[in-house]
């Protein structure tokens, strides 16, 4: 007769394997749909390529810009959501991790401008100096440049968030922090003696790895990579949400005391996905900048953050999907505006961001999703 110890563990069946309860990254029907908006999305620049002005079918420079630009803040939106929608850190500061990553980018670009050996910067001419600062140095390679794109915003955000976390900073006032923090950025980086342009920033961008940065191919280019890059965001955040780190995430945004009780310590993960957000966002301004064709403090501006919330939360926060349609939205809303209302788009972003809290207060994907639902429940 065998005896079942206590310390003897049965087999697991067919219900506890480790892979059954692991949740997939995407069903099939959403596969799909994102292969085929991007894949509509990626056959744009050919129809600005390919087809004759006058072909009906024929899509402008201007507009592959415009959607390069909307694909830019979209990746940014992503970011923000990975830190609010999941973890329940509401930034006012993204703008700031934006826009380090658009300098550090920037800065290649102004030195591929002057590709000579020695030559300064036009700006750097003009302030009387005689060589590059030191944080300059290595810049005129793409893949150091590339890498400080990743690094200056990430350590930025590692810094701040080591001694927020740490003392256990949340709610308003981590947000009214991270304000005062990009307030402070913007400021120091509108001086001139800082080597970053003063407010005229960086601009006259010609060359990026030998190609003319205003050619509509090499438009396509950096249009294809700010696509590629949003969706490799996607998945990303994806594989993190569904995962084990992506619940405990959760679970700091829904109850941190209680899971503090449970062992776990936030503040790690909350300082891991706080820098994370943080690069992907400086990616997002790296691809933006020679899209463009400037960087300057102003994109540091409290209110760009703010617009960021507003996109999120427009799109629906906590979705992944959502950020990337209210980026989209709002971003054509603004672009309507200050087209043709250009001193009335604060108060209509205002008055977007209070009906979308009171109307929608889970965004538009929220919205379809019930619409869906009710659908559903009808047919049944």
């Amino acid at each position: 007769m065998t005896t079942l110890t206590s310390n003897s563990t049965p087999a697991p069946g067919p219900s506890q394997s480790p892979s059954a309860h692991r949740p997939v990254l995407f069903e099939p029907r959403a596969w799909v749909a994102i292969l085929l908006v991007a894949g509509a999305f990626a056959v744009l620049p050919l129809l600005n390529l390919w087809l004759p002005a006058e072909h009906a079918w024929h899509v402008s420079q201007h507009t592959i810009s415009l959607l390069g630009k909307f694909i830019c803040f979209a990746l940014a939106a992503l970011a923000l959501d990975l830190v609010w929608g999941y973890a329940g850190i509401l930034s006012l500061g993204h703008g700031l991790f934006f826009a380090l990553g658009g300098y550090a980018h920037g800065m290649y670009l102004m030195r591929a401008a002057n590709p000579e050996p020695g030559q300064l910067p036009e700006f750097m001419t003009f302030l009387s100096l005689t060589e590059v600062p030191w944080f300059w140095t290595f810049t005129e390679y793409p893949l150091y440049a590339w890498l400080l794109v990743l690094l200056a915003p990430g350590l930025v955000a590692f810094i701040f968030g080591y001694f927020a976390f740490k003392s256990r900073i949340t709610g308003v006032y981590f947000s009214i922090i991270t304000q005062a923090l990009t307030f402070a950025a913007m400021l120091l980086f509108f001086r001139n003696e800082t080597g970053f342009g003063g407010n005229n920033g960086f601009t006259d961008f010609k060359w990026i790895l030998g190609f003319d940065v205003t050619s509509p191919q090499t438009r396509a280019g950096l249009y294809w990579a700010s696509l590629l890059a949003l969706l490799g965001a996607l998945v990303l955040g994806r594989w993190i949400t569904t995962s084990k780190l992506g619940r405990v995430l959760m679970g700091v945004r829904d109850a941190e005391g209680r899971l503090r009780f449970l062992g776990y310590e936030p503040a790690g993960f909350k300082l891991f996905i706080w820098t994370l957000s943080a690069m992907l966002c400086g990616i997002a301004g790296a691809l933006y900048v020679p899209q463009v064709g400037i960087i300057n403090p102003g994109e540091m501006s409290p209110q760009n953050s703010i617009e960021m919330v507003v996109w999120v939360a427009t799109g629906g926060r906590g979705t992944l999907i959502g950020p990337i349609v209210g980026a989209g939205t709002v971003n054509g809303l603004k672009t309507w505006f200050t087209s043709n209302f250009p001193e009335y788009w604060l108060y209509a972003l205002g008055l977007l961001f209070v009906l979308v809290t009171v109307l929608l207060p889970q965004g538009i994907v929220g919205l379809v999703r019930q619409m869906a639902k009710r659908m559903k429940g009808e047919r049944s």
